[in-house]
């Protein structure tokens, strides 16, 4: 049996909400498979978009498939700002950005038509590809990311301030030692050559002549390995960390909150405490089992 739903709001809107936020019924996982596939077309529309031979042949298609696919988006943004019980924490939270983001370009382009004769509506176009990240939600294994890496930030925001501080110097030693004749004009072009350096991409396009420059250039390069190794494995450690067993999860969004991923027991939100608007399956299952008896 599921969870009493709040009276304030109409059955709809709960129902609305179960579909839309949940997975863990026919009608949301219907939804969420419909919804991937309208963002793999829509992102698969816009690269197509960007080939001059497709885009001059099939136009006119590929606009009216693009406003196809924005309607689609827009219905799916109303609907999230309905259901959701404070409208307003969706529309400020990761996921409602990247959900306005994916319509507001065609919807611009509609409502000042004279930007499609701009240069910089392409970057509004290239906007599009936002919607990419709306399949986030949909996998479990973002959450484990994220959380690797949001505990990594301070180990790795000290490793990087090291970094730096190791850029400044080497460009500087650059700077004195090669000086404007061999291309280090400055020193924070000299820091871009130590950038490029450490992380061995190796341009070429600044390089030093002198033997103690050519020995600075070494250091470099061989602590570049070690500052490629360093956040990866602190990163790596947490990932580990998160992989440990937990317990079982359901796809259930807080409502106050909008965290995602509840143990199949919980009735609450493990973060903010609010009341989760349905029950987990499995544990409706269980009770009627155990009032029925074994017989």
């Amino acid at each position: 049996m599921s969870i009493p739903l709040p009276p304030a709001r109409a059955a709809w809107r709960n129902r609305l909400y179960q579909i839309i936020f949940e997975a863990d019924t026919p009608a949301g996982k219907a939804f969420d498979v419909g919804l991937i596939v309208c963002i793999l077309v829509s992102v698969a529309l816009v690269m197509l978009d960007s080939v001059q031979d497709i885009h001059t042949r099939f136009h006119q298609e590929l606009w009216v498939a693009e406003w196809v696919v924005t309607v689609l988006f827009s219905a799916e943004y109303l609907a999230r700002l309905l259901s959701a019980p404070r409208p307003w924490a969706y529309a400020r939270s990761l996921f409602g950005v990247i959900d306005l983001l994916s319509i507001l370009p065609t919807l611009l382009m509609l409502l000042f038509p004279e930007l499609a004769y701009l240069l910089t509506i392409r970057a509004l176009r290239l906007l599009r590809i936002f919607r990419i990240f709306k399949l986030g939600r949909y996998i479990a294994e973002t959450q484990i990311i994220l959380t690797a890496l949001r505990q990594s930030r301070q180990k790795i925001t000290v490793f990087l301030t090291a970094v730096c501080v190791l850029v400044v110097m080497m460009g500087s030693t650059l700077y004195v030692v090669e000086g404007p004749a061999n291309g280090f004009t400055s020193i924070p072009k000299s820091m871009y050559w130590a950038i490029v350096t450490i992380t061995t991409v190796g341009y070429g396009d600044i390089a030093p002549k002198t033997p103690l420059g050519q020995l600075v250039a070494s250091l470099a390069m061989i602590s570049g390995y070690a500052i490629i190794a360093v956040p990866t494995g602190i990163v790596s450690s947490e990932l580990i960390r998160g992989e440990r067993p937990r317990a079982p999860t359901r796809p259930v969004t807080c409502p106050h909150c909008l965290l995602e991923g509840h143990q199949d027991d919980a009735r609450f939100c493990r973060a903010c405490g609010a009341a989760l608007l349905s029950a987990a399956p499995a544990l409706s299952v269980a009770h009627k089992t155990q009032r029925s008896g074994p017989g």
